[in-house]
């Protein structure tokens, strides 16, 4: 036994005292009368006797009661087998990822184990030590304020796994000296071996594990449609994948599906565990707004996850811009509304058009300015579809090749024309399986004749081939440039070079091409603890770093910072926003467009480590970090001090006082002699 304080020991010689007292005490003699004195010499030899044990007792009542007093303040203590230097801050991270929600023991959340937890270990350290609570900001807090802050604690669907804290210092506070708590239910999705490499080496590490209960999860793990064109007044196939990620079998649980305030439809599935099942789905949409969809499951009692949110809005027009000396296209894509079609003369090109098209097609123009390149290549840069015809001019050849090789297309072989004329080659029987063609080839008669062309270039890079010749040579094919696609065909339009614009696959072709350079910034669906966002502003949406823009989603408002290119914003996603559902985004208090977010399905995935799994993990090789196993009324406080700090005796010492005083209390009671009035009366 060690004290924390021995010079308080000199105390025990306050123990002269209540010895001195006794020993001097002088007591008057009473003279009582009585009717019969037979037996009074017996009955004063008894009195006597009991008298002096009741002195002595009382007498070692006293001095224990002083010296359990004295003892109190020397502080004694049993020494820890592993003695830790003295901290003066202590780090505490507590997880606060949705998973945490799910129960443990008695039903309890396992936030709620970690929080009670981690709001103990002061018990285990000096009044004088400061403590750091993650996540959170890096000022040092005393006992009291580090426990009202943990009780505070909630999830927060922004919080990404451990990892970004493993390896924070906060600003050089934490010394090497200084232990950290990590209070997870260590999800095998989340956190690994190399989690630990991230720990530094030097400090003293504790991982605390709070056990889940087993249980079955049925979590959506994504939606998608089979067109990302999405239009209205038709029929779509949404898709639903669910995935248990619990330990036990999910049988028939209800899962409804909804498009605004009605429900579009309603199933019951049963997923085995850690498997999934998939399943589709009709919804029709009407209007052009963005309609507000979400998936309900009734899962029990995992429940953080039983509602995904999205979003489903109808395409805009698609903006077609011609470039070429002539008007060809209006009647192809103006009899179609989900088309907007716009012309510009190669010659005197409108540039302010290029900036605004999804699909630019350069038709056969005999030579490119070097002005025209350039807002060819922006747009294709900034996310635009460019579909090239060529020309049969040679003297093109050069502008056309620069233009190539500034899309990063490299350069192309150019095919001489006989003096006899082009030699007309036919068109290989696209494959149905291709994506490109889906839907296309339904009924159509595969002995029909197909277009002949005369391939005037050819291109040595590999591409996503589209439309081949019967000799194997490509006629159409797609290359990524930038943040857009450049489409070439291998023969000009006009004749004799190609029967193309005569033959049916041209407007499927044309149509599939414009339906492709659509582009949906807005995903339905953003997570939670993703850094940034994109949307697709309105044509008309003001511009300027002036422009405020909010999330809003009914009480609650944040201001996010964001940047703006174009008709492009990236929103930055707010600390503050944590829980999943719809926000509004506004401009000035006008609505802009809506956005769904969700917790990281990952967070769905209730594989955690068990406490022998996480020792396993940490292996050998890592001395400094510790896995405390809490539960049966042992926490990881008095785990810490049983192991690093000691085995505190103060407590018994207020036990023992308060015993002796007690005692002394009975002693003075016991056998109390009657008054003389008393025997008078007897």
């Amino acid at each position: 036994m060690v004290f924390t304080y021995p010079w308080f020991l000199l105390g025990l010689l306050a123990v002269a005292i209540p010895i001195a007292i006794h020993l001097f005490e002088l007591r008057k003699p009473q003279r009582i009368l009585f009717s019969n004195v037979e037996f009074i010499r017996e009955v004063k030899l008894v009195t006597a006797r009991q008298r002096k044990l009741k002195h002595l007792l009382v007498l070692a009542a006293r001095i224990g009661l002083l010296v359990f007093l004295v003892l109190l303040f020397a502080q004694p203590y049993i020494p820890a087998p592993q003695q830790s230097a003295v901290a003066g801050v202590v780090q505490v991270l507590v997880d606060n990822s949705p998973s945490m929600r799910q129960p443990g023991a008695n039903d309890q959340a396992v936030l709620e184990q970690a929080v009670e937890q981690a709001a103990d270990l002061p018990l285990a350290f000096p009044a004088t030590t400061r403590f750091n609570l993650l996540p959170g900001p890096p000022e040092l807090l005393s006992d009291a304020a580090f426990r009202s802050a943990v009780e505070k604690v909630d999830v927060s669907g922004q919080t990404s796994g451990l990892a970004p804290y493993l390896v924070s210092q906060q600003g050089g506070r934490v010394s090497k000296n200084s232990p950290l708590f990590i209070f997870s239910d260590f999800q095998k999705s989340g956190f690994s071996s190399l989690d630990l490499d991230k720990l530094d080496s030097t400090r003293q590490i504790f991982l605390v594990p709070t056990a889940p209960k087993s249980a079955a999860n049925i979590f959506v793990d994504s939606v998608w449609l089979d067109d990302g064109f999405v239009r209205t007044g038709v029929d779509l196939r949404l898709h639903i994948r669910l995935r248990n990620g619990g330990e036990q079998a999910a049988e028939n649980s209800q899962v409804k599906l909804f498009v605004g305030a009605q429900q579009a439809a309603t199933f019951q599935v049963s997923v085995p565990a850690r498997q999934s099942a998939s399943t589709q789905v009709r919804v029709r949409l009407g209007g052009s707004e963005v309609q507000q969809c979400r998936v309900e499951v009734e899962d029990f009692p995992v429940d953080f996850d039983n509602t995904y949110y999205f979003t489903l809005q109808p395409a805009e027009q698609i903006q077609v811009v011609e470039v070429a000396t002539a008007e060809q296209l209006q009647r192809l894509y103006g009899n179609e509304p989900l088309f907007s079609y716009s012309y510009s003369n190669a010659q005197a090109a409108d540039y302010r058009k290029l900036t605004t098209g999804s699909l630019l097609i350069l038709r056969e123009v005999p030579t490119l300015s070097a002005g025209l390149r350039e807002n060819l290549r922006r747009a294709v840069q900034q996310g635009a579809s460019l579909v090239v015809v060529p020309t049969a001019n040679a003297s093109s050849h050069e502008s056309y090749g620069q233009l190539f090789r500034e899309l990063g297309l490299g350069p192309v072989q150019w095919q001489p024309v006989p003096p006899t004329g082009p030699v007309v080659q036919e068109v290989a029987l696209p494959s149905a399986q291709n994506p490109f063609f889906r839907d296309v080839f339904a009924g159509a008669n595969v002995r029909a004749g197909m277009p002949k062309v005369a391939p005037v270039l050819r291109w040595s890079r590999t591409g996503t081939e589209i439309m081949r010749l019967r000799d194997g040579e490509s006629y159409l094919a797609g290359f990524p440039s930038g943040n857009g696609t450049v489409y070439v065909f291998s023969a000009p339009f006009s004749a004799p070079y190609s029967d193309f614009t005569r033959h049916p696959l041209f407007v499927p072709v044309l149509y599939r091409l414009a339906m492709q350079s659509y582009q949906q910034e807005q995903q339905p669906a953003y997570r939670l603890n993703q850094q940034s966002i994109s949307v697709r502003l309105p044509a008309l949406a003001p511009q300027g770093p002036e422009t405020i823009y909010r999330l809003v989603q009914d009480s609650l408002s944040f201001i996010p910072v964001h940047r703006q290119q174009g008709g492009l914003l990236r929103l930055e996603v707010p600390p503050g926003l944590r829980q999943p559902g719809f926000y509004t985004l506004q401009q000035a208090g006008k609505p802009v467009t809506t956005v769904a977010f969700n917790f990281d399905k990952r967070e769905s995935d209730l594989a955690s480590y068990s406490v022998d799994e996480l020792r396993q993990l940490v292996g050998p090789n890592r001395p400094n970090v510790q896995v405390y196993a809490t539960g049966s009324g042992q926490t990881a406080a008095a785990r810490y001090k049983a192991t690093r700090v000691g085995v505190p005796l103060w407590r018994y010492c207020i036990w023992g006082a308060l015993v002796c005083l007690l005692l002394e209390a009975l002693l003075l009671r016991w056998n109390r002699r009657p008054t003389p009035s008393a025997a008078v009366a007897a």
